[in-house]
């Protein structure tokens, strides 16, 4: 394995998603500034998903037929210009600023390809018996960048203005452009071996018509729009079940720095189990049971996220303190069903994706991946659409709903592959299979 390649990949996922989480708080605070409509507003939140859907595929494609170097480093080039025209937009006013933000979203959802590389550079330099622990490599890279993202975020706000986000999160991929150009190697060149030319639906289709990729994409689809529910959610939902009235200014500040608390504690946690005891646990119970589990582990966390009720006022200050208040039971409980649901979601992708490429042949990894991938940003476009209209409906109505998702998901795929570990399947076995 070719340890300065890893790191570098490590780091491409990590500046991606610091580069995201810098930007991605803001976009409201934006829109508002620019007086968005709600039309506006959407189209701003779902135009970079929107666009990694569309071409996620195509970059993962596209990499197998030139090779992964020189589709991550356009991608990479793409971001230092995109969160730079991101800057450069909020210098300006008014409805212009506001359509130059969209388009800045937009061109950086179309360079997007990192991920779905990164994935399958790791799938290309990793034995297929390391895979899943490999990738949850990229899932720890992905939680760390999402934890530190939003705090520089808003410092980078607070100390370089409205632009500062931008500048801060170009500035990063450049950092990133270069030591990509200076350490990264090429991991897949294409040799003989034919890389098939489909269109895009057909690329869908063919990858959806294998019995279990087609159900493992199914499943990081629906794995994503209950995690993307529940990022909308949060904050809304704390509000509600902890007494605080998001119309005083006062409560508002206590409700954003507890949302942001929890995100981050979440984050840690999913980093931990994702960069720590991934490897032992696929050995342990397979990539399929593992993948059972933590969809179960994920259903029953969500489905008691909106059980847990206390009052914050029952104590005069936000701190640790909390804790051991009158009302710390409550704070513990929810600390507890939220350690389920890190653990849960982290342990969904490393062997999802790790399965999957065991499962994909050689010269078809980054279009398999990516489609993946396009499967995961449909789930971050409508499951925020889905949250919002089944929370105004009632607040625990999104979690049960997705509670319920996802343990019928986890039951559904252990019916169809049952529940004894089998061992991965070689690219070249997959090969041959077909």
């Amino acid at each position: 394995m070719r340890k300065p390649s890893v790191l570098v990949i490590f780091l491409t996922v990590f500046i991606d998603l610091v580069g995201f989480g810098i930007v991605l708080p803001q976009l409201p605070l934006y829109a508002k500034n620019y007086n968005a409509n709600g039309f506006e507003l959407g189209l701003l939140m779902a135009s970079f998903s929107a666009m990694q859907f569309v071409f996620a595929p195509w970059w993962g494609h596209l990499s197998d037929r030139i090779g992964r170097r020189p589709v991550l480093l356009i991608s990479i080039a793409g971001s230092v210009a995109a969160y730079a025209w991101f800057a450069l937009a909020t210098r300006l006013t008014g409805a212009t600023a506001l359509w130059m933000i969209i388009a800045s979203r937009t061109f950086a959802g179309f360079c997007g390809a990192n991920i779905t590389v990164a994935q399958a550079y790791i799938a290309d330099i990793t034995p297929p018996d390391q895979r899943s622990k490999r990738m949850g490599l990229i899932g720890m890279a992905f939680g760390l960048g999402f934890i530190f993202g939003p705090w520089i975020g808003g410092r980078s706000a607070d100390w370089l203005g409205e632009g500062g986000p931008g500048w801060v999160a170009s500035a990063l991929c450049l950092v990133n452009l270069v030591l990509a150009c200076f350490i990264l190697k090429e991991s897949w060149t294409p040799t003989a071996e034919h890389v098939p030319n489909r269109a895009r639906l057909a690329q869908w289709k063919h990858t959806l018509q294998q019995p279990v990729v087609g159900a493992l994409v199914m499943i990081f689809f629906l794995a994503t729009f209950c995690f993307a529910t529940f990022e909308l959610t949060l904050g809304l939902l704390i509000s509600r079940n902890f007494g605080l009235d998001l119309q005083s200014q006062a409560d508002l500040h206590i409700a954003r720095r507890i949302a942001g608390t929890l995100f981050m504690y979440c984050g840690i946690v999913g980093a931990l189990v994702q960069g720590g005891p991934i490897g032992k646990l696929v050995k342990k119970f397979g990539e399929r049971k593992l993948i059972i589990g933590s969809l179960i582990i994920t259903g029953a966390s969500l489905a008691l996220m909106p059980l847990v009720q206390g009052d914050i006022h029952l104590h005069g200050e936000l701190s640790w303190k909390l804790l051991f208040s009158r009302d710390g039971g409550a704070w513990w409980a929810l600390l507890g069903v939220l350690a389920l649901l890190a653990i849960g979601t982290g342990l969904t992708r490393p062997p999802l994706f790790g399965l999957l490429s065991n499962l994909t042949p050689a010269n078809e990894q980054g279009a398999t991946i990516g489609i993946a991938q396009g499967a995961g940003s449909l789930a971050r476009i409508v499951g925020p659409m889905f949250a919002g209209a089944f929370f105004q409906a009632h607040p625990g109505l999104p979690y049960f709903v997705c509670g319920a998702i996802a343990i019928a998901t986890g039951l559904a795929f252990a019916k169809r592959i049952g529940f004894s570990a089998q061992p991965a399947i070689t690219p070249e076995a997959a090969n041959s299979a077909k």
